[in-house]
């Protein structure tokens, strides 16, 4: 399994923050070993100095700054210094940068240790183009610091490091990698790299689409929503929510049934937990069917710095774009209500609230309510 949040599940993998992602490694993986790595860099307070987003929607594309240049020449010549790397794909974009490394026998350093390289070749790109304007900043900083830590004490020793030699990059601290480890995830995430300049012109043609939208209501329902929240006010809404001991024949006869009723005018609620509920979802997304789709714990927090740039990954993302979907996360309150957690009882008998089955039959309690 890929050592992040993977994208082959039918709903959207719930976002934890105990560990940035742009410091997380996966635990226990050689990163000396073969094999094939999505990472992606991120341009210090995504300030877009990469380049433009230029084009119409569908041939959009990133008109590279000098800078912008001079990290894509950069990820290009890193099979110069390491000759059993290759590169399988990147893409520059105005504040971050995808490339798809692969690693095709045994390195001497830890990966980390070829991007720190990348990032400081890439730094001195930076300081040559802004080198005036950066020194100058940092000089005037430095002075400030000095002068504070002077009005606070004597200096009692001569400092071996001064902060006026070593100028800031333009790079955030880390990066974040992905690993791939099943077939098929290789030409996804090409076309994934390739294919980011058009998802960036349509959150910008349709930001509403993309929004995440804090103490929304949904009826009598305090919920936090992404998508289109027309699709709540439909009259005509019904729960998908199918037992786990469904068999294949069972679950392609509900498969039909559900694609009927949708053809007449009916949008389905629901968690998207069990295996039928999963590929009956599928086939309704690929029919072009709008859903209402229930998230556990979907987003991240408003004060995390991924807030502002979250958007759902993949069919998901196409989905949104449609306005096909809208993604809804319960308030944690809800769902720990007495009325949530009777009819829970009701079914499953007494579970603690933190366990995964209770919070999974408590959001089907959650899109009945809803359905209305």
């Amino acid at each position: 399994m890929e050592n992040t949040q993977t994208e082959q599940t039918n709903r959207p993998a719930v976002y934890r923050e105990t560990i940035p992602s742009m410091l997380r490694r996966c635990k226990g993986w050689d990163y000396k070993r073969r094999g094939i790595y999505m990472l992606t860099l991120v341009v210090r307070s995504r300030q877009p100095l990469l380049g433009t987003l230029a084009g119409k929607v569908e041939d959009a594309y990133i008109e590279l700054s000098d800078l912008g240049q001079a990290v894509n020449t950069e990820v290009e010549r890193i099979p110069t210094h390491f000759p059993q790397i290759r590169v399988l794909g990147k893409q520059v974009m105005p504040d971050h940068l995808h490339m798809l490394l692969f690693v095709q026998e045994p390195i001497k350093v830890h990966l980390s240790t070829i991007i720190n390289g990348f990032k400081i070749g890439t730094n001195r790109a930076y300081w040559n183009a802004f080198s005036e304007r950066t020194r100058t900043e940092h000089q005037q900083e430095t002075e400030e610091k000095e002068k504070a830590e002077k009005q606070l004490h004597e200096m009692s020793c001569a400092r071996s490091f001064r902060e006026r030699d070593k100028l800031p990059g333009f790079w955030e601290d880390g990066y974040h990698d992905r690993i791939l480890f099943h077939e098929g995830q290789l030409n996804a995430l090409i076309r994934y790299i390739h294919d980011n300049p058009r998802r960036l012109a349509i959150r910008r043609a349709k930001p509403e689409l993309f929004r995440i939208h804090q103490q929304t209501q949904i009826g009598n329902i305090a919920c936090t929503t992404l998508g289109n929240m027309f699709l709540a006010e439909y009259p005509l809404r019904a729960v998908l929510q199918y037992s786990r001991s469904l068999t294949a024949e069972d679950i392609e006869a509900k498969r039909e049934e559900c694609l009927a009723e949708t053809a007449n005018g009916t949008i389905y609620i629901t968690a998207a937990i069990s295996e039928g509920e999963k590929r009956i979802a599928r086939a309704l997304r690929e029919a072009g069917y709008p859903l209402i789709i229930l998230l556990e714990s979907g987003f991240p927090k408003p004060n995390s710095p991924h807030y502002a740039y979250f958007k759902p990954q993949g069919v998901y993302f196409e989905a949104c774009a449609a306005g096909k979907l809208l993604l809804v996360e319960p308030a944690q309150a809800l769902l720990d209500h007495p009325n949530i957690a009777a009819q829970v009882t009701a079914k499953a008998g007494e579970l603690p609230h933190d366990c995964k089955r209770y919070r999974f039959l408590a959001l089907n309690a959650i899109a009945a309510l809803i359905a209305g």
